[in-house]
């Protein structure tokens, strides 16, 4: 149980301020550090997002207005369609090649996120 409540706090501090998936985190600490399946941690992950993260981090980007409504809103009902589906076709694959899947689909984004970053300047005074 403690366990549990530290990689909540964990998670909810990377979302707020990376403003990552809690998935992206989540997972992968449920899967390797409390033994769940993949398939467990994936819908355990989705039942943990919808309130803090619709409740708590929108609230303070909200008061900053740092939320484009109708984007959001456009979004939420992609979202919302394509979590249906995605978690449909999901739950009919078996775990193994989910897992293996759910890694591949890491490594592509660290690889995006990293080659955008090559893309900004170094900051004045230093050199890359």
């Amino acid at each position: 149980m403690v366990l549990t409540i530290l990689l909540g706090l964990l998670v909810g501090l990377l979302v707020g301020l990376m403003g990552v998936g809690g998935g992206v985190l989540l997972v992968p600490a449920l899967v390797f550090l409390s033994g769940m399946s993949q398939h467990l941690a994936q819908g355990t992950s989705l039942m943990v997002q919808l309130p803090p993260v619709g409740l708590g981090a929108l609230y303070l980007y909200w008061k900053k207005d740092r939320v484009d409504l109708r984007a959001g809103l456009v979004c939420a009902l992609g979202f919302l369609l394509g979590g249906y589906f995605g978690s449909r076709i999901a739950l009919g694959i078996p775990a193994r090649e989910l897992h293996a899947a759910f890694g591949v689909f890491l490594m592509f984004s660290s690889l995006l996120l990293i080659r955008q970053a090559k893309r900004y300047p170094p900051p004045e005074g230093k050199s890359s």
